[in-house]
Formats: structure tokens, sequence, C-alpha cells
């Protein structure tokens, strides 16, 4: 999987990826909104025998002009790369947005960058793409600019759930902050996960007796703090099921930076420094504060026993979901 940054930009592409097919859009989540356009630009790839590439933004555009509030994003880059790289694409390009890239015209980012740059054969992307300054290339832009310059263009429709509901992030992140995360994932098509250094706390929960892998998420994340029955996967695939505890731990601080801490069971050693991922299968409880650490002991052991139950029953949602989680 060869993933390119902000400084590739400059280089010309490898000869091996040009004249591929570029799926375009910020794909925030991979869920299975996305994956009807990203499927579509698999299968012609593959019908066609090129490569198969994902065209993103880094940041996100939101955050770019919103920065006093920024986007609660499901996927960091480098976990939207891995979930990209399961599903079978050869490059993700994570082009740099920043407002000199946002007013450039739509003719200059088709020439510039789907021709000049990507030498797309075809390209893939959602009916309501824009792009442009001032958002002035839409779909039937971008298909006659395929016309001119012998480029395909697919647009996919929106993608609807069961219950005839467009699938979008915004209404997963909705679900994350009510603490939903079976909901939420079944809309993912993965149980949702997060990723991050290992990082040393204050050991308190060494002194109880349940260890914690700690990790500090990103402070726009919106997941509703609590108790979850969780799994940790560690850098060599290694997966244990978990408790974790998302919050700002009210009963041992009165104003932590929210912290995500995660016991794991049956496993000793250190993590320290590891980059761990975390799954979440269930919210357990609301996060608490306890008249003391006895009752909050006994309180993380009736946690634990619940958790194992509701973990040794679960399956994959899917072949992306077995790839992260299982």
């Amino acid at each position: 999987m060869t993933v390119f940054h902000r400084n590739d930009k400059k280089e010309p592409l490898p000869s091996s990826l040009k004249g591929g097919v570029v799926a375009i859009g910020n794909f925030d989540g991979v869920h299975r909104g996305h994956r009807s356009v990203l499927e579509r630009a698999l299968n012609l790839a593959k019908e066609r025998g090129v490569p198969a590439l994902v065209l993103t933004f880094e940041p996100h555009p939101r955050t770019v002009f919103r920065p006093d509030q920024p986007v609660f994003r499901l996927t960091p880059a480098p976990l939207k790369a891995r979930l990209l790289e399961a599903m079978g694409f050869l490059s993700v390009i994570e082009y740099p947005f920043d407002r000199e890239f946002a007013g450039r015209s739509a003719e200059e980012f088709v020439n510039s960058i789907l021709i000049d740059w990507l030498g797309a054969s075809a390209v893939v992307t959602g009916f309501d793409f824009h792009f442009g300054k001032g958002r002035e290339g839409g779909p039937a832009f971008l298909m006659a600019a395929g016309e001119r310059h012998g480029f395909s263009v697919s647009l996919v429709d929106a993608f609807r759930d069961e219950n005839a509901e467009v699938i979008s992030s915004s209404r997963i992140r909705n679900l994350l902050g009510q603490g939903d995360v079976s909901q939420a994932a079944g809309l993912l098509g993965y149980h949702y996960t997060v990723e991050g250094e290992v990082i040393g706390g204050q050991k308190l929960g060494r002194q109880l007796g349940f260890p914690t892998a700690n990790m500090q998420l990103a402070p726009e994340t919106e997941l509703k703090p609590g108790i979850y029955a969780v799994r940790f996967r560690r850098p060599d695939g290694t997966l244990y099921d978990a408790v974790a505890s998302y919050g700002r731990r009210p009963t041992v601080t009165d104003n932590g930076a929210p912290l995500l801490e995660t016991y794991l069971f049956d496993f000793s050693g250190s993590l320290y420094g590891e980059i761990g991922s975390v799954s979440f299968f269930g919210h357990l409880r609301d996060e608490l504060k306890f008249d003391g650490l006895d009752p909050l002991v006994a309180q993380i052991r009736r946690d634990e026993e619940e958790a194992r139950a509701l973990l040794s029953g679960v399956t994959p949602i899917g072949e992306l979901d077995a790839r992260i989680a299982f």
C-alpha cells in the first residue's frame, strides 16, 4: 500500500499507478455508504486491469474553514489508509487541503491533479461531489471534463440503510456521541475503532489490580464518556478482550483531560510506546463518581464480568470487521 502525503504532490506519480481508476472523496469512516463508491471503483479497476486509487484530502475541509471547531474524525488518516488497503486499494493519495487549494478553479483541479498528475482513466465519486473555488465543479462539470479529456465518470447515489435512511459520517458521529457503538457498527460495517500510542498514566489501575493501557484521543473526539466492552489489538495483531473507560476519571481527579484507559483481560507485561487499536463492542454504563476506591474496584469487577460475557458471543459483521476487530 502506497500513501502519498503533502510533500509528494510535487513528485511524479510512479508509472505503475498512472492511468488508474480514482475514487474521490473524504471517506471519513469508510462506512457502508462510502463503500458503495469505493467498491464501484475496485470493480471497474478489475474489469479494466488498471490500479485502483483513492484521492482524499487532509486535513478535513471543515477543519480548514472552521479551525475553532475541528471535525471529530471517525478515521484519522493512518487508520483510514489501513481500511482502504484492506478493501484492496493499491494507493491512497492524501492531497493537502488548505485555503490556497480551495481557491483553485475546478478546471485547474481537473488539469493539474486528475490529468497531469494521476493520469486518471476513470473517476468514481458520490452524486453530490463538488470541487473548485466556490464549489463550481459539480457532477455535470466533471462529466463534461471527462468527455473532453478522455476519462470516464461514475456517479454513485447515496447509500441507504435497511430503513431507507442515508448512511453518513455525521449520523455515525451522532450515534457515538450517544454511546450507541452497536448501531454505529451497523452503519460503519465494522466496529468503531481508535488507535494511538500507549502512554504512561497515574498507575492507579495497577495499584488496584487492574493495569490499563492509556491512550490520549484527539480533543475533538465526541465519543460519549463511559465504560465499554472492547478489544485491544497490538501491532503484531494479537487481540485481547478488554474493558475500557473513556472520560475524565471523576473518582480520582476533578479535571483530568479525556483519556481512554483499557484494561486487557489475561495479560501481563508492558505496552508503553506501542501503537495499539481499540474496537468498541458495547456501552456498559455511564462514567460515575464513586465514594472511595473500594466501591470503584467492586464496580470494575462487575464491568469485567459483563464485558467478558458480551465479547464471548460476538461475530464479525463483515469482511472488513473480521480484519479489524477479530
